[in-house]
């Protein structure tokens, strides 16, 4: 099979299309043909160093296709069969033509749902989730920031903030993304290329300050982001697509006014099957039903994964991108 794998860290050109052994499941694993797979900010920091992998390493940690060959039956019975349609995410190794993955993490893919569909909504569709619904939880009248607006978590955040009652402001870079955030709800957009957010949030918000900031940027951002917060408000901090934030004495929190901040990540969140297979059906019955409107920009083959990572490391682009093997 052929997949995509790093022997080395660094740029984007250590990203090598490579002839590799096809993978043969164990015991409560399966042996998926992948037909697309999502590319998220964390296959970068891998692919960087910023995170710690094994090399050489197989990116890719995000994935829908269909189960070709199952493995002896493990610990946890599992109803699925060869032929089903699955998706998962948070096992690495997607950026390949075939895949295994433990049975415990995949997902039965809705009938109406196509896999490219369910490979573009199931980690970022779940992040927003977890965001809304756990991290800090949104309740109707809330003012809410969401920085990355047009971003693939962003458009889906903003229509499930939107969905339980709070008022959006976000940020994006342009008019084009500005309209892509406006079409998912925003109340307020603003182009943080041409003025300063935290000055112009503090004209936008009703009360002394926002409930929340959702904030995936990281280091450009986070400053005036605590200072938009009212007291008690939260931080967010999920992402670093700026990069990473300096180190932060934690009396400002004080000084601002007894600010909440969390550095939460999807895997907490669906800890358990149950968390698992609660947050994946919400998001995919919602794309199912239409309520969540995915987003798909570009579409790579799989030989084009360093193309992809350099589109996404520009922030140039919006919704999700995916690779085709």
């Amino acid at each position: 099979m052929q997949a995509i794998q790093i022997l080395t860290t660094g740029t984007a050109d250590v990203l090598e299309l490579r002839d590799l052994p096809t993978p043969t499941p164990g015991p409560g694993e399966a042996l998926v043909r992948i037909e697309a797979s999502g590319i998220n900010f964390i296959d970068i920091y891998l692919r960087e160093g910023r995170y710690p992998a094994k090399l050489p390493y197989i990116l890719g940690q995000e994935a829908a296709g269909t189960i070709v060959a199952l493995g002896e039956p493990g610990p946890q019975p599992t109803q699925l069969k060869v032929g089903d349609r699955v998706v998962w995410c948070h096992i690495p190794g997607t950026y390949a033509q075939l895949a295994v993955a433990p049975t415990s993490a995949l997902i039965p893919i809705p009938e109406s749902v196509t896999a490219q569909q369910a490979a573009a909504a199931i980690l970022q569709g779940m992040t927003a989730h977890y965001l809304a619904h756990s991290t800090y939880p949104i309740h109707p009248g809330d003012e809410v920031l969401i920085h990355a607006g047009a971003g693939g978590v962003g458009l889906l955040l903003t229509q499930i903030a939107k969905s339980l009652g709070a008022r959006v402001f976000t940020t994006v870079s342009n008019e084009e993304k500005a309209e892509l955030s406006r079409e998912a709800g925003a109340d307020e957009v603003i182009l943080y290329t041409r003025e300063d957010f935290a000055a112009k949030l503090k004209t936008l918000a009703t009360g002394p300050g926002l409930h929340a900031v959702y904030d995936s940027v990281g280091k450009s951002t986070f400053d005036k982001s605590l200072e938009v917060l009212r007291p008690r408000g939260m931080m967010v901090l999920f992402g670093g697509s700026s990069g990473a934030v300096p180190p932060f004495d934690l009396i400002k929190l004080s000084l601002l006014g007894s600010l909440y901040i969390t550095r939460p990540t999807l895997k907490d969140y669906t800890a358990t099957r149950a968390d698992l297979e609660s947050r994946a059906a919400d998001v995919l019955n919602s794309v199912a039903n239409g309520s969540l409107k995915l987003r798909v920009e570009h579409i790579y083959p799989l030989a084009d994964a360093a193309r992809a990572h350099r589109d996404l490391e520009s922030r140039k682009t919006t919704g999700k991108l995916l690779l085709i093997p």
